[in-house]
């Protein structure tokens, strides 16, 4: 069974940042391809960046340049630098892993976390 657990949100001023973690466990993260999603209330879902099972990166264009994506193996820990961080990100951030390899406009989220909240706020 895949578990998947954000950590890492929380209550930060606008232009900073954070780094969230998604521990993965009952799958290899190197196997297959993961993601981050975001809500915003209203319940409007948006793509943010995905990495590969073989490594390769691809972001949401409203993120490019101050997102990274990144992964652990030896930890099964995936993660997301966010920086330059504008009160209209404020969202509740998700962890998902596919079934597939691929990331980029072929991935597919078939498993989630439960959601960590980013606040962006002065």
């Amino acid at each position: 069974q895949v578990r998947l657990v954000e950590s890492g949100g929380g209550w930060v001023q606008p232009g900073g940042s954070l780094r969230l973690a998604c521990a993965v466990s009952g799958s290899d993260i190197s196997t297959y391809a993961m993601g981050w999603y975001r809500q915003f209330p209203g319940n409007v879902r948006e793509w943010v960046a995905t990495i590969s099972a073989g490594g390769g990166t691809y972001y949401a264009d409203t993120v490019k340049g101050r997102f990274t994506v990144s992964r652990d193996t030896a930890k099964n820990t995936m993660f997301l630098q966010m920086n330059s961080l504008n009160p209209e990100e404020t969202a509740l951030y998700y962890c998902t892993q596919a079934r597939g390899t691929l990331g980029g406009t072929w991935y597919r989220a078939d498993y989630w976390g439960q959601g960590t909240q980013v606040t962006v706020s002065s």
